[in-house]
């Protein structure tokens, strides 16, 4: 459908590509990945003709139509409901609506045959576009991306620029145009909107191109990865976690092949130098020389996964009980956020609080941090100190300050290199670290923000959304950060993989009522799909009865389930410490199989993989009996 060959753009005298190509078939699902910087975007607007190539083609039939949806679009206003914008994609099917309501109102003052033959006309032609399924349509993806019903005939103006950004995604959808490019799109979505989304682009009819920091995403959405390296695009055919392996496996042979080149060349050298001297061995010599010239070098493997090279401190630990909130109620004028709501976080807790956009995720943070009226109570516990992520504290960084002041003057005690090297997993390199707050982009100040709470001595983190405006390079050093951190914290996120990492617990609002799940992320979303697709309760034929004597239940029979009762917890207990022993071996085997010495021995690779599947496999079985023993265990 669209072919792309020997690309080549410059800017400056600085290459983003360099004969590079790409072939995109009718009904690819490509994601396109690739460090900042390197070109992802540029080639999005180079398909989109926005750009033009300084080499090579971009070829495409005429009929072919390309929706784009980029980070401009966030300044896009319009009086129009967003019912009326959406339905901008169908722009003839409305001019034919628009007309026949004009043809309507005339036929009312004078009618004639004329008007009534045109009217049949535009009927008919309507009727063939499926004009009266088209706001059907529109309102079902509108819904599908979180917009509630009434919302659908409130202006556009009335929306931040992330609720606008949706609208476009959706006028997007209903273009259906051949090739659908996305620039990180879940940047604005909330969970339910990620997974409609997913289920969407999934039976699309066209071609799609997704730039995506989201792993999940891009594995339930992409069959292809095209990844932006070196001023080339490299293939991979398979999602992102096949990308991943393959990858490796790519490196390991590059890497294989680089240091055996590298000894040729030392021996040739080595050569070269010995018999330069020597007449008799001239022609031998120049030889050797051309040869080398001729040499097709191959490139050094550059590890771009950088690891995180400092370690959270603080100076006490919290007391064991870090936030205790009991009957709360929280509401803004008529919306109802909490009723009679409690939870609790204990030392040690690392909470990921999920769900969809409006249901008081971020609310719950500033109540938590004391920074919201409630009623109700919120004890925090000894020895707490707390430091908070969010939007408003991008908002408080000093524009004055250079980079590495600003982190500097947040008293973590740090040394310079130290503050480089965190400055540099966020994508700060060399004398980007002087820059000015004042002058960065709004995703670099969030960075900032997000170093500076991570180099705090808190012992108690409230994070909103720290991964949007990160890379995946940088997702990664989060997590890194986050696995190793000994004190407690409270995440909100709608990036899977990052909590499925992260979190040992999971919260969500339900019923106005803040619920806990007891586990990490995907043994929630396990838990969720069997909710789901559990068949319904049978309904019992009522029948009446006549009473019966009443039974007086003994004392043996009480003190027989209070055995069982006590019995069954202590099975859940033994289950956890075997649940936290294998966690700790597969931890343990991940780093063996990681290590150099295993990887590159046969043997010793295939016994550590076959412990380390053993393990994997025991753990998932012992999960799944604590699954069913606490379920046994809250219905006694």
């Amino acid at each position: 459908m669209i072919s792309i060959n020997n690309l080549s753009y410059y800017i400056g005298d600085r290459p983003i590509f360099e004969e590079a190509s790409l072939h995109i078939k009718p009904k690819d699902k490509i994601g396109l990945i690739g460090l900042n910087g390197t070109g992802k975007t540029t080639l999005l607007r180079i398909i989109n003709r926005e750009i033009k190539p300084d080499g090579g083609d971009v070829a495409m039939p005429k009929d072919t139509t390309i929706g784009y949806l980029n980070q401009d679009l966030l300044s896009y206003q319009s009086d129009e409901s967003i019912l009326a914008v959406a339905m901008e994609a169908f722009q003839d099917a409305v001019q034919i609506e628009i007309r026949m309501e004009k043809v309507l109102r005339q036929m009312e003052s004078e009618y004639s045959d004329a008007l009534m033959m045109e009217l049949a006309n535009l009927q008919e032609k309507y009727e063939a576009m499926g004009g009266y399924s088209l706001q059907a349509k529109a309102e079902e993806i509108l819904e599908g991306i979180g917009f509630t019903t009434a919302d659908l005939h409130r202006p556009l103006r009335e929306f931040s620029g992330g609720w606008r950004m949706r609208v476009m995604l959706a006028r997007l959808l209903l273009e259906k145009p051949s090739l659908l490019m996305l620039d990180e799109p879940t940047n604005h979505l909330d969970l339910p909107s990620i997974q409609w989304v997913e289920q969407y682009l999934k039976s699309y009819d066209g071609a799609v191109i997704v730039v995506s920091h989201d792993r999940k995403f891009l594995d339930n959405t992409v069959g292809r990865i095209a990844e932006v390296n070196d001023c080339q695009i490299d293939i991979y055919e398979g999602n992102y976690s096949f990308f991943l392996v393959e990858k490796e496996m790519r490196l390991e042979i590059q890497k294989g092949a680089y240091e055996n080149q590298q000894q040729k060349i030392r021996q040739t050298e080595r050569f070269i130098e010995r018999f330069r001297a020597k007449a008799t061995k001239a022609r031998q010599v120049q030889s050797r020389v051309k040869q080398l010239e001729r040499l097709e070098r191959v490139d050094q493997v550059i590890d771009h996964n950088a690891a995180i090279n400092f370690k959270f401190e603080f100076g006490q630990a919290s007391g064991r009980h870090v936030i205790r909130m009991e009957d709360v109620n929280k509401s803004y004028d008529d919306i109802r956020v909490f009723e009679n709501s409690s939870g609790y976080i204990e030392r040690g807790d690392k909470i990921a609080m999920i769900g969809a956009n409006g249901k008081g995720k971020s609310t719950l943070l500033r109540i938590i941090a004391g920074t919201e009226n409630i009623q109700g109570k919120v004890e925090r516990g000894y020895n707490l100190v707390q430091a908070f992520y969010a939007q408003h504290q991008i908002e408080a960084l000093n524009i004055e300050n250079d980079i590495l002041t600003e982190l500097k003057q947040a008293g973590s005690q740090k040394t310079e290199q130290e503050l480089r090297g965190l400055l540099g997993c966020f994508l700060f390199h060399g004398d980007d670290v002087f820059k000015k707050i004042k002058v960065l982009s709004g995703g670099e100040k969030s960075r900032v923000a997000l170093a500076k709470t991570l180099i705090s001595q808190a012992n108690f983190l409230l994070l909103d959304e720290p991964t949007n405006h990160l890379d995946m390079q940088s997702v990664n050093i989060l997590i890194q950060a986050l696995k190793q951190y000994q004190g407690s914290f409270l995440v909100v996120s709608h990036d899977r993989f990052f909590i499925e990492q992260i979190a040992n617990k999971v919260w969500y609002i339900e019923d106005y009522q803040l619920k806990e799940y007891p586990g990490n992320y995907t043994e929630y979303d396990y838990w969720v799909q069997s909710v789901k697709t559990a068949p319904a309760p049978q309904k019992e034929e009522v029948k009446v009865k006549v009473a019966a004597p009443v039974k007086v239940v003994h004392d043996t029979e009480d003190k027989e389930a209070k055995r069982r009762k006590k019995q069954l917890q202590q099975r859940i207990k033994d289950i956890e410490e075997q649940i936290a022993g294998l966690e700790a071996e597969k931890l343990s085997l991940e780093e063996q199989l990681a290590s150099p010495s295993v990887y590159s021995n046969p043997d010793a690779l295939f016994e550590v993989n076959q412990t380390y599947e053993s393990v994997k496999s025991n753990l998932e079985k012992l999960n799944e009996d604590w699954l069913k023993l606490a379920e046994e265990d809250s219905e006694d």
